[in-house]
């Protein structure tokens, strides 16, 4: 499938892959940071941004999306870094390319099943109330951006998380306001998202060495705990963890400067 993208600058090939509900928007603050180092390329996954809507959303099918994007613009190798959901597209492509991966970056996102242990993850929740919403509200019915803002206010109380939504609203040619991310096929594949890509995958390909890889947490977000990273270290021997105090899950909005400084070590 052809992924939309932006591209940045020159030199090295660098893709960042975004995480549920995000697009190639963004990273471009981060993209036009590091342009100077990299030819930065940054595709909108599949159901969001401005790529196609599919009928199917699993890893296996990003996974294939992000090689067919490895074709389609002529990159070998390149350093690849994900968020979240992106994250684990890149963390399994890696694993299955190697060869295409000089460089792995996973930022706040653990290769695990969410919805395994005693007690269910907290976030889950929230992604479904999420989910649900994206669906419900007729966005034919708003005339304004503020209209939007504050029905979403009403019900969302983070704001990092509301300005992520509310980026993937869009006004047709109409004037109509309309979903840029499929929010239905995202409700059904929601429990793959979270469960998928998890240790039982990767323990016939570990220990995984073929790359560097570093990991980029917030301390502030519970996506990846110190169990978490034992069990990352099982797969990733020579894994590099920074943390980063005083961040939720989104590092690249909220610690961007760290999170460049990141980037450019040893790159």
């Amino acid at each position: 499938m052809n992924l939309f993208y932006r591209k940045y600058g020159s030199g090295p090939p660098l893709i960042i892959l975004h995480g549920l509900y995000g697009s190639s928007d963004n990273w471009i603050t981060i993209a036009k940071q590091l342009q100077e180092h990299f030819t930065v390329l940054l595709p909108d996954l599949r159901n969001h941004g401005a790529s196609l809507h599919t009928a199917t959303h699993t890893y296996q099918d990003m996974a294939g999306d992000l090689e067919q994007f490895y074709e389609e613009t002529n990159t070998k190798d390149a350093y690849l870094i994900g968020h979240s959901m992106g994250g684990k597209v890149a963390m399994r492509f890696a694993a299955e390319h190697p060869d295409k991966v000089n460089r792995l970056m996973v930022v706040d996102i653990a290769p695990k099943n969410y919805l395994a242990g005693s007690e269910s993850f907290k976030h889950i929740r929230q992604h479904e109330m999420i989910l649900e919403l994206l669906e419900n509200p007729d966005l034919s019915k708003f005339h304004s951006r503020k209209e939007l803002d504050d029905y979403f206010t009403s019900r969302i109380k983070e704001e990092t998380v509301r300005l992520f939504l509310l980026k993937n609203i869009h006004r047709s040619h109409e004037g109509v306001f309309t979903w840029k991310i499929n929010a239905p096929v995202l409700r059904d594949s929601f429990k793959s998202i979270v469960s998928e890509t998890d240790f039982a995958w990767f323990e016939e390909r570990i220990p995984i060495t073929a790359y560097p890889v570093t990991f980029a947490r917030g301390l502030n977000s519970e996506y990846v705990s110190n169990d978490d990273w034992q069990m990352i270290r099982k797969i990733y021997p020579e894994a590099k963890l920074v943390d980063f105090e005083g961040a939720g899950h989104w590092l690249h909005a909220e610690k961007p400067s760290k999170l460049i400084s990141s980037i450019l070590e040893k790159a």
